[in-house]
């Protein structure tokens, strides 16, 4: 696989305000662990779609693994321009500084935000232009990565698309890991 879509939830989604929750720090470990495996077995590009939570979070952890993995690329695709507008500073700052450093960055509709059909074209795109998809998900809790899971079942109608998810169950583990060695 060369192109892996990588989504989740919204911070707000998790019940997270501020980038220094400990949440964060577990679930970029996650990622970590997923992309470095992906990474050795030839992974090049990674998309996302600059949503704040999991997908910056992986924009993060893709900066990181460049060190191990140099052509290792961030594709950023945003569903339209100006997607941070309505964004408080520090977190706009965030994100300008997050997509400096990617290898790709577009915007899918090229206007700002006029309709919800944006989004919705924004996962039909970014699933076509990937080879399977990451997504941090919990059955038991919808929310937008809901979204993006409907549009791969689809593809998976069709062709081989692999999803691979990152559950509670797995940050549990993760997380017990890393305290049974403190």
């Amino acid at each position: 696989m060369k192109t892996l879509a990588v989504s989740g939830y919204k911070a707000h989604e998790l019940g997270i305000f501020d980038q220094k929750h400990q949440g964060i720090y577990y679930i970029k470990k996650a990622i970590e662990q997923r992309l470095r495996a992906f990474a050795d077995e030839g992974l090049e590009w990674v998309i996302i779609s600059g949503q704040l939570g999991v997908e910056l979070w992986t924009a993060e952890v893709v900066y990181q693994l460049k060190d191990d993995f140099p052509s290792l690329q961030l594709a950023v695709l945003t569903p339209f321009l100006q997607q941070e507008d309505n964004w408080q500073e520090a977190t706009k700052q965030y994100y300008q500084e997050l997509l400096s450093k990617a290898d790709f960055v577009d915007s899918i509709t090229k206007r700002p935000y006029e309709s919800p059909a944006q989004l919705r074209l924004k996962n039909e795109f970014i699933i076509s232009k990937a080879e399977g998809l990451l997504l941090l998900y919990d059955e038991e809790k919808i929310g937008s990565p809901h979204y993006y899971l409907e549009v791969a079942k689809k593809r998976q109608q069709t062709e081989d698309f692999p999803v691979y998810f990152i559950t509670p169950e797995d940050l549990d583990l993760l997380i017990s890991d890393e305290q049974s060695w403190e």
